[in-house]
């Protein structure tokens, strides 16, 4: 295959479509714009490509809460590590979760102590595990938006299917929308959301609105190539100039207006939704999604009855105020000397997804 046989690929990455549509957002734009990545893919696409070189100097872009793995609280890490040394548990995660510290320890450090942890790339690579090793106590740690969580909760209702007594999830699942919300309810200039293209897919556009109707915030639904994230930003930039807020859709090669109601159901079937911890924002409400109670056998936060040490906040990391767009890495006393990938001290550094860990790597 040559190139030029890639149309989703090739022509996203257009350099003479890159210049046009940057030239476009130039002459349109005015005013003083702060635009929000949501997504971490997006912040790697955007640093990667050096798109902020391309816009006017009066917009900015600010990095928010879209790297699961970071904004999954620390308690989450001290609870997974306390279930971990549970005798016979074998502890089943991506692998970015494995050096995210917890209060006086990491899953990696726990492994080179003897705690058994294994990195699979699915959900359910943790349930055959578990059918395989029937005496065995496979606990899955669950992170991730709209995108995984219908996942976990497959897995969930395969492991009933299989009668599988050995399986649990320990859920630190989140929904976008809340979170949204709350950013757009601080002191934080955000007058736009490039919003993320792989949750849309799965939620439709509807769980936007209200950031548009009730928030008069413009939102825009992105592609992760850049010309996608460009022409979002020029989608942005005239919803902003012309004070006219919708919700609109720029990956409509993926993304339709319903998203994927099969995957919505399984998220409604084994979830419920309650108040949960984001790293920088605090406890959100219904962000949380947690196992109903007709599936509380597969549980873990509800069959593990274990003690969870106080937690500890490193000292002069500021990662929760970076995924809140408040500050950029480079204002942190730790980034780049202290705190690197190789002995990351918050878990902004620590997920490739993670605003400290891309910012290390293109400009540090």
């Amino acid at each position: 295959m040559t190139r030029g046989d890639l149309p989703f690929i090739d022509e996203y990455r257009n350099e003479r479509m890159v210049l046009a549509i940057a030239g476009q957002i130039r002459e349109i734009s005015t005013l003083q714009i702060s635009l929000m990545e949501v997504c971490g893919g997006h912040t790697m696409a955007i640093h990667k490509s050096g798109l902020q070189a391309f816009l006017p100097e009066n917009i900015r872009l600010l990095s928010g809460p879209g790297c699961p793995v970071c904004v999954s609280s620390q308690q989450f890490v001290d609870h997974a590590i306390a279930i971990g040394r549970v005798p016979g548990v074998i502890l089943t995660t991506y692998g970015d979760l494995v050096r995210v510290p917890g209060s006086v320890s990491s899953l990696e450090k726990e492994k080179g102590k003897g705690v058994d942890v294994r990195i699979v790339y699915s959900v359910l690579d943790a349930l055959e595990l578990a059918s395989a090793n029937r005496k065995k106590k496979v606990v899955f740690l669950g992170i991730g938006f709209e995108t995984t969580a219908p996942a976990s909760a497959a897995a969930i209702i395969q492991a009933g299917k299989q009668h599988l007594q050995n399986f649990f999830l320990l859920s630190a699942h989140k929904v976008m929308p809340p979170a949204l919300e709350t950013l757009a309810n601080t002191d934080t200039q955000i007058d736009g959301f490039i919003a993320p293209g792989h949750v849309s897919a799965i939620t439709g556009y509807s769980i936007y609105r209200k950031l548009t109707e009730l928030y008069q915030r413009a939102v825009v639904i992105s592609g992760f190539e850049p010309v996608d994230i460009l022409q979002s930003i020029l989608m942005l930039v005239r919803q902003i100039e012309a004070r006219q807020f919708s919700v609109e859709n720029e990956y409509t090669r993926v993304v339709r207006a319903q998203g994927n109601p099969m995957a919505q159901e399984l998220m409604e079937q084994v979830f419920t939704r309650e108040s949960a911890e984001w790293r920088g924002l605090g406890w959100v409400p219904e962000s949380g999604l947690y196992i109903a109670e007709e599936f509380a056998a597969f549980d873990a936060a509800k069959q593990f009855k274990v003690r969870v040490p106080e937690r500890r906040s490193p000292k002069g990391c500021i990662c929760g105020e970076i995924l809140i767009g408040k500050k950029r890495p480079s204002d942190c006393p730790l980034f780049s000397s202290v705190c690197t990938p190789v002995n990351p001290i918050g878990a902004c550094m620590v997920s490739s997804e993670g605003t400290c860990s891309i910012f290390y790597k293109y400009h540090a």
